[in-house]
C-alpha cells in the first residue's frame, strides 16, 4: 500500500498565490452560505479545506472558479485575488485562462465523448501548439487512459476521476481546485489517486487546493490546512499541527483519546473549543 505523508511544511512567506478575503456568498438572494471567509494559498502548496457537510466548502471553490452564477449564487462582500489580481467578478472561462481550473465533485466527465475528446476539452482555452505533448504528459500520469478507446461513460469511477484530473492538466493550470476526489472510490483507488495528485504537485509545480471529506487522507497529502464550519474558517495550521490537535482528532479523524469509553461518547454534547 502506498503511504502518503504530508509535504514538509515550509514557512509561508511572501504574498499568496490565492487570497480569499472576508468573502460572503448568498444563494437565491436570501441564503447566506459563506460568512466572512478568509484564507490564503501559496504557490507550490497543497492546501486542504476540511469541514462537515454544509460547511460551505464546495461553495468556496465555486466562488473562486466563477461557477456560482450557474447556481444562482453571488459574492456579496469581500474579494478574491489570484496572482495579486481580483478575479471574483470574472467569467469562468476567463478564470481558467488566468490559470485556475476546478475539478468538480462527481467528476462531471462527458460520457458520450472518448477519453481523448474529454482531455482535449480541457485545453479549449489554449491556442498554442503543445497540446499533443501535453496529452502524452497526461498519459504518463494516467497510463490506463491511453488504453481506453471507447466512450468515457463506460469508465470505472476511478478511471473517470483520473480523466477529470487529466482534463484539468490539459489547461496547464497554476492552481487546481479539487472537490472531493475520493468520492465513490475504493480505499486502494483513493491511495492511487492521491499519490498521483502528490506527483503532479511535486513534478509539475502545480498548486492544489483540495476539499475532502476524508480528513485523514487530505492531511496526509497537504502541507497546510483550514477547518471550515458554518461558512467561515475556525482553525488553521500546518497539516502536522492539525493532525495533533485534539478537536481535529475527535471531530474529523476519529482518533481522540477522549473516546476510549462509551461514557466519553457524550463528548459531542460539548461545544468545540474553536467556536
Amino acid at each position: 500500500m502506498i503511504r502518503l505523508e504530508g509535504a514538509v511544511g515550509r514557512e509561508r512567506t511572501g504574498p499568496p498565490m490565492l487570497n480569499v478575503s472576508n468573502v460572503e456568498v448568498v444563494y437565491d438572494e436570501v441564503i447566506l452560505v459563506l460568512r466572512g471567509l478568509s484564507f490564503a494559498v501559496h504557490a507550490g502548496e497543497i492546501v486542504a479545506l476540511l469541514g462537515a457537510n454544509g460547511a460551505g466548502k464546495s461553495t468556496t471553490l465555486k466562488a473562486i472558479s466563477g461557477l456560482l452564477k450557474s447556481e444562482n449564487g453571488k459574492i456579496t462582500r469581500g474579494n478574491i485575488a489570484f496572482g495579486g489580481e481580483e478575479i471574483s467578478t470574472l467569467e469562468p472561462d476567463t478564470v481558467v485562462r488566468r490559470g485556475v481550473f476546478q475539478v468538480l465533485e462527481g467528476r462531471r466527465i462527458i460520457g458520450d465523448m472518448t477519453c481523448v475528446e474529454n482531455l482535449r476539452l480541457g485545453a479549449y482555452v489554449r491556442r498554442d501548439r503543445e497540446i499533443e505533448n501535453d496529452l502524452e504528459t497526461v498519459f504518463s500520469y494516467f497510463p490506463r487512459l491511453r488504453e481506453r478507446k471507447g466512450l468515457a461513460g463506460y469508465l470505472s469511477g476511478g478511471e473517470q476521476q483520473m480523466l477529470a484530473l487529466g482534463r484539468a492538466l490539459m489547461a496547464r493550470p497554476k492552481l487546481i481546485l479539487l472537490d472531493e476526489p475520493s468520492m465513490g472510490l475504493s480505499p486502494l483507488l483513493v491511495q492511487e489517486v492521491f499519490e498521483i495528485i502528490k506527483r503532479i504537485n511535486r513534478e509539475l509545480k502545480t498548486t492544489i487546493l483540495i476539499v475532502e471529506q476524508n480528513a485523514k487522507m487530505a492531511l496526509g497529502l497537504a502541507s497546510y490546512g483550514y477547518i471550515m464550519e458554518q461558512g467561515k474558517i475556525v482553525l488553521d495550521g500546518s497539516a502536522a499541527e492539525l493532525r495533533e490537535n485534539e478537536d481535529v482528532k475527535e471531530f474529523y479523524l476519529g482518533t481522540s483519546a477522549a473516546r476510549k469509553s462509551f461514557k466519553n461518547l457524550k463528548s459531542f454534547h460539548r461545544r468545540k473549543r474553536w467556536l
